[in-house]
C-alpha cells in the first residue's frame, strides 16, 4: 500500500469510439504503471461511446494519454476526465506504486492555471485586496509590515496569470500566452488602482505622507535591491514553477513570500498617489524584473520538462 499526499496516482476515464477501445486495451494492458483497466462498452452518452477506466501511476500517465491519442482516429471524439487517487493498494505492484513520482501533467497544469488566472469578479476583487494590503505594509513599521507582505502576496492571485506566458510558449499554446498576459495586465491594474486609492485615503486620514513611503527601509530595498535580494526573488520564481509542474500547489504560498511582485505593483499605485513617479517607477522595475525571473528561469525549466519527462503536446 502506498498513500502519498504530494504524490497522488491518478484515475483516466476515457471515452472514446467502440472501434478503437479493443486496440486501446491491448496498447494498455502491457504497461506496468497501469494498476488498474476497466471497460464499460456502450456506457457513456455524452459523448457516445465506450468508457476505459485506467487507474495508472503518475509516472505513466504521459503514456497512456499519447496512446490513447495515438488509437483514436478522430481527436474530438477522444474525452477524458482525470482524478486523483489517494492510494493504490495492489501488493502484487507495491514497488511499482512505492516507486511514484509527483508529476502534473500538462493538460492539469493548463486547467489549474485557467482556473486560478481566469479574470473574473473573485480574482479582480482578490487582486485589490492583495493590493489594499500591500499598500498598508509599503508604509507600516517592521512587523506589521512584514505580515501584510505575506497576507497580500498570499491573497492576490498574481503568480499563475504570469506563468500561464513561459507554459504557453513551451507547449507553442498562444491562446495560452494570450491569455495570461491579458489576466495578469487585468489583475494588475486593479491592484495598482486600489493600492493607489489606499495611500491617497492614508495620506488624507494623516496615517502616511510621501515622505513616510519613500523613507521607508523596505520601500528602499524594493526600489534598489541588492544582490540577496533578487537571489530571493529568483530561487521563489523557479520553486514556483516546480511547484506547479511537481502537483504541489498547497506549497504554492512559500514562492509568492519569496517574490516581491506584490509589493512591487503596490509601490507603482502608491507613488503615483502621492507624486512621486520615481517610486512608481522603481516599482515598475521591480515587478519587471521578477516577473523576467518566471520567464527566465520558467521557460528553460518547462522545456526540459517537455523533453525528458513529458515528451507529447496537449492533447487540446
Amino acid at each position: 500500500m502506498s498513500s502519498y499526499p504530494l504524490t497522488m496516482h491518478r484515475t483516466l476515464a476515457l471515452t472514446l469510439p467502440p472501434d478503437a477501445t479493443d486496440a486501446l486495451l491491448r496498447e494498455l494492458e502491457p504497461l506496468d504503471e497501469v494498476i488498474g483497466l476497466s471497460v464499460q462498452r456502450g456506457a457513456a452518452r455524452k459523448p457516445v461511446g465506450d468508457v476505459v477506466t485506467v487507474q495508472v501511476l503518475n509516472r505513466g500517465a504521459d503514456e497512456v494519454l499519447r496512446r490513447a491519442r495515438a488509437a483514436v482516429s478522430n481527436p474530438a471524439a477522444l474525452s477524458i476526465v482525470t482524478t486523483e487517487v489517494t492510494s493504490f493498494i495492489a501488493p502484487a505492484q507495491h514497488q511499482a506504486v512505492d516507486d511514484d513520482r509527483d508529476e502534473a501533467i500538462w493538460e492539469e497544469m493548463e486547467s489549474g492555471l485557467r482556473h486560478q488566472g481566469r479574470i473574473t469578479t473573485n480574482y479582480l476583487l482578490l487582486m485589490g485586496l492583495g493590493g489594499i494590503v500591500a499598500a498598508i505594509g509599503l508604509v507600516s513599521e517592521p512587523v506589521p509590515q512584514a505580515v501584510a507582505f505575506v497576507a497580500s502576496a498570499i491573497i492576490a492571485p498574481g503568480f499563475d496569470p504570469m506563468t500561464k506566458v513561459p507554459l504557453g510558449l513551451v507547449l507553442r499554446h498562444w491562446s495560452l500566452v494570450q491569455r495570461g498576459v491579458r489576466s495578469a495586465l487585468a489583475g494588475y491594474a486593479v491592484l495598482v488602482v486600489a493600492a493607489a486609492l489606499t495611500m491617497l485615503a492614508l495620506v488624507a486620514a494623516g496615517e502616511a505622507s510621501g515622505e513616510q513611503l519613500a523613507t521607508n527601509p523596505e520601500v528602499q530595498h524594493l526600489a534598489h535591491p541588492k544582490l540577496l535580494e533578487l537571489l530571493l526573488a529568483g530561487a521563489g520564481a523557479l520553486a514556483g514553477v516546480v511547484i506547479l509542474a511537481a502537483y504541489r500547489r498547497s506549497f504554492q504560498a512559500g514562492p509568492l513570500i519569496a517574490m516581491a511582485f506584490i509589493p512591487a505593483a503596490a509601490l507603482i499605485g502608491a507613488g503615483l498617489a502621492v507624486g512621486r513617479l520615481d517610486l512608481a517607477l522603481e516599482g515598475l522595475e521591480r515587478f519587471g524584473a521578477d516577473w523576467g525571473f518566471i520567464l527566465a528561469l520558467g521557460i528553460p525549466f518547462l522545456w526540459l520538462k517537455q523533453r525528458l519527462v513529458h515528451r507529447r503536446q496537449p492533447l487540446v
